[in-house]
């Protein structure tokens, strides 16, 4: 049999991006695309996408990424189509499938006071113990809830809630289904029982008519769309999985001993397990997540809300050199943590290990000798310091030590692979493959179709320094410290009064 190809398509908060894979899992580099779009903020927590912006992004990567792939030497015929979304983010549409929200994205807080009020008397770890997801503005619950309230007449109208890829992936087909992986990073589905999760769907109005049936069977491309695009026409298109799962796929991540690390606008450290908690075990211990891959692999880890965009914000706000050969020059001279500078970089609301979504950001130690460079590295590090949080977690869960791949924005930068050995104190390998979301979606349409999928080789350890490390080490736990003093000192309260 003739060789087959996969096209890949990876649906982000910020850009979509497409190419082809050939039978081997490697990228045709001359079939990348990307095309970015707007993320439209407010000072009230609104974090939304335009639905039409996601939808005119893939039909334009998609057409130059075919069109470049037909200039190919001899170009295989395309077996599937695997896609790859940014998780949590929700879409309402109409009794027809059209939209008739916006994409409220994992980074939209508006309903902190939904959040909250799911937290109280220890609703909160009945939620994660069911769903393996926290009772957080990031998940589904708690903006079903608000939307419930502050809109009830949009609420009422939207015929079925559903992620951007799965409306995306309905246009093209006709018809769509939710995968378990992006069930899983709803906070609906029962992590049990692999089912939506009945008792909390009715919490928030809904049944499971409102929303996709879960399953991992793919559509076919439908006749509009081939005929515009000749070689999609009864190609699969498998429904799509979370950029975690993804990024663990696409780097190889994807055996119990190796953890994938991914820093881009946001970060997190996930590993696949295999093996299935007891029935009076936790999906995950308190604070992490359980996500699924399918139904026979678990993903186990942590996110952090605030990484590479609170970089972009400091590169904006205190003017620094957009030169970034300049910037790793100058970050590169600074081996050790700014001298008694401390941060809870919560600069939006926070998923990370404990989860303090009611603290605001701090930055303890500034004087008028801290300069912008300073800041920004301490934002840096302070993001690695919640990876190394997550990282200690999942090892005690995992019960066994982890080798770490990391991939995302982080690549670009020697100086940052190194610090975040630093201050992990462990080895850490840059995945050799730039665009791991990508390949992963790739990945998990071969693995659907038979197809061998080989492992990127790892590229070389990247060791930390000991002198470094053990001062980062301390400076981590004073960040330790001062969450815990905020916590305790109940600043939160201060700004609930003030709503």
């Amino acid at each position: 049999m003739r060789p087959s190809a996969i096209l890949a398509l990876d649906i982000g908060t910020s850009s979509t991006r497409s190419a082809i894979y050939d039978a081997k899992g490697n990228r045709v580099m001359a079939t990348t695309v990307q095309l970015s779009y707007p993320l439209i903020t407010g000072p009230d927590g609104k974090a939304e996408l335009r639905p039409a912006d996601i939808e005119r992004a893939v039909a334009l990567v998609f057409e130059k990424t075919l069109k470049a792939w037909r200039k190919t030497k001899s170009p295989q015929p395309i077996a599937g189509i695997g896609v790859s979304c940014f998780w949590h983010s929700l879409l309402g549409l109409d009794a027809e499938g059209r939209a008739i929200t916006p994409v409220y994205t994992w980074a939209d807080s508006r309903c902190r006071h939904e959040a909250e009020l799911l937290r109280r008397s220890k609703g909160e770890e009945a939620l994660h113990a069911r769903t393996g997801c926290m009772a957080r503005t990031s998940f589904w619950p708690a903006k079903l809830l608000w939307l419930r309230k502050a809109e009830p007449g949009l609420f009422r109208k939207v015929a079925r809630w559903v992620s951007p890829a799965e409306w995306i992936q309905e246009r093209w087909c006709g018809a769509a289904t939710v995968s378990l992986s992006m069930a899983s990073g709803t906070g609906l589905l029962d992590g049990r029982t692999l089912k939506w999760h009945g008792p909390l769907l009715r919490r928030c109005g809904l049944d499971e008519a409102r929303l996709n049936v879960i399953s991992d069977l793919p559509q076919t491309v439908s006749k509009a769309h081939a005929q515009r695009f000749p070689e999609l026409a009864g190609v699969p298109w498998y429904p799509a999985v979370g950029d975690g799962v993804a990024s663990n796929l696409g780097s190889g991540a994807t055996k119990p001993g190796i953890a994938a690390i991914n820093v881009g606008t946001s970060a997190a450290l996930r590993v696949v397990v295999t093996k299935e908690p007891a029935v009076k075990e936790p999906l995950a211990p308190f604070g992490l997540f359980c996500y699924r891959v399918d139904a026979g692999r678990r993903l186990l880890g942590g996110a952090v809300s605030n990484a590479g965009n609170l970089r972009a914000w400091a590169m904006r706000e205190l003017k620094l050199p957009a030169d970034p050969a300049a910037m790793e020059k100058l970050l590169g001279k600074r081996s050790r943590p700014v001298e008694n500078l401390t941060l809870l970089p919560f600069w939006i609301a926070e998923r990370a290990p404990t989860w303090p979504e009611e603290l605001p950001s701090a930055v303890v130690g500034m004087t008028q000798a801290t300069s912008a460079l300073d800041l920004l590295q301490a934002l840096q590090e302070a993001t690695y310091h919640r990876l190394t949080q997550i990282g200690e977690g999942v090892e005690k869960a995992a019960r066994r030590k982890l080798s770490f791949i990391v991939s995302g924005g982080i690549q670009k930068s020697p100086n940052a692979l190194q610090r975040l050995a630093n201050v992990l104190g462990r080895p850490v390998y840059a995945s050799s493959e730039p665009e791991a979301s990508l390949r992963g979606a790739a990945c998990f349409a071969m693995g659907k179709l038979g197809m061998k999928v080989t492992a990127p080789k790892l590229g070389r350890a990247i060791k930390p320094d000991a002198k470094a490390a053990r001062a980062y080490a301390e400076a981590r736990q004073r960040q330790v410290r001062l969450e815990e003093l905020l916590r305790r000192a109940d600043i939160a309260s201060i700004y609930r009064d003030s709503d």
